[in-house]
């Protein structure tokens, strides 16, 4: 099968179309024939070495198209199946073919959902309704700041917030170029980021945040955690900028009534894939009914560099999907 491969670790320049073997399902897992793989900041992140892989690794943390073949004691899915799934945990989405636990598998057949789109789902629409449901515990109210807003993740962090309850959902972007874009998903204000600290106090009537959600890293930690009301919860779901790690003081948590918490999709998805399903499948029916909107725009598989490049180039907004 064709498959972009990172035989070894650097810019996107290493990344090479190569034949490999198919890969077979073994117990509770599926093969899936690939239609569309989505293109993550994860799979730059296995790239450039930061994260543990064996190389030659193939990366592609989502996908969809139809099961191919059922591995041993799995119920609930068939060959042909139209299907959304996560890759995240071995990886091998940017192939033709790919395994997955059947855990990580949510059909869509009958969704009428494009498989570009349904490829964009199961990675930032997922964290998103996990992230603010299980980790931060969002109240009906409550209000939200999410930063890169017109991203990827950001574009659905907002949305999901808005279908969990949230009274109020502010995005942060790093451009003025990006403030309509991320308004166009659902946020109720969008303001610089480097303002954001003298904005906090108009923008929650003194109050603070309840929930921040970051996936920069960098000074916007630090911000973030200023940005919280008593009792507020700021969730880290990654480090986009590459910075330095941002010390925090348990003390100044404790002092200040404050949380911060972290999730990381793809390991959770090893310890817990079930509960991962489910969330999958909550979002996966959110985009189908329109509830939420996914943007998403298409490039072949070969030119899977050049997708690396523009999601690090810090200029995509909504998501990319490679054409396999």
């Amino acid at each position: 099968m064709r498959a972009i491969t990172i035989p070894e670790f650097g810019g996107a320049e290493v990344l090479r179309l190569d034949e490999r073997p198919v890969p077979e399902p073994g117990p509770g897992q599926v093969s899936i024939d690939v239609a569309y793989a989505g293109a993550n900041f994860a799979e730059i992140l296995f790239r450039r070495g930061i994260a543990d892989v064996p190389l030659p690794f193939v990366p592609g943390i989502e996908v969809s198209g139809r099961v191919r073949a059922l591995g041993p004691d799995v119920d609930g899915l068939s060959p042909g199946q139209p299907v959304a799934a996560l890759t995240i945990v071995d990886g091998g989405g940017y192939a033709e073919v790919v395994v997955t636990s059947a855990d990580l598998v949510a059909p869509i057949d009958g969704a009428g959902l494009a498989p570009a789109v349904a490829a964009a789902v199961p990675s930032n629409s997922t964290t998103a309704f996990f992230a603010l449901d299980r980790v931060a515990r969002i109240e009906p109210g409550e209000s939200v700041l999410v930063h890169a807003a017109a991203g990827g993740l950001g574009s659905q962090l907002g949305q999901a917030a808005r279908l969990l309850g949230a009274g109020r959902v502010v995005g942060t972007v790093g451009s003025a170029a990006k403030t309509a874009i991320a308004k166009g998903f659902g946020y109720d204000e969008v303001v610089l980021r480097d303002e954001l600290p003298s904005r906090v106090a108009g923008l929650t009537g003194g109050k603070g945040f309840d929930i921040v959600v970051d996936m920069v890293g960098g000074p916007a930690r630090r911000t973030s955690l200023d940005a919280l009301g008593p009792l507020g919860r700021m969730i880290v779901l990654g480090n986009a900028s590459a910075a330095e790690d941002v010390p925090l003081s348990p003390n100044e948590l404790w002092l200040s009534t404050k949380t911060v918490a972290g999730f990381n999709l793809g390991a959770h998805s090893g310890v817990r894939p079930a509960e991962i399903g489910r969330a999958l499948r909550r979002a996966v029916a959110a985009a189908a009914s329109g509830d939420l909107r996914v943007q998403v725009e298409e490039l072949p598989l070969e030119e899977a560099a050049e997708a690396h490049r523009r999601i690090e180039s810090g200029g995509t907004t909504g998501k990319l999907a490679l054409k396999v």
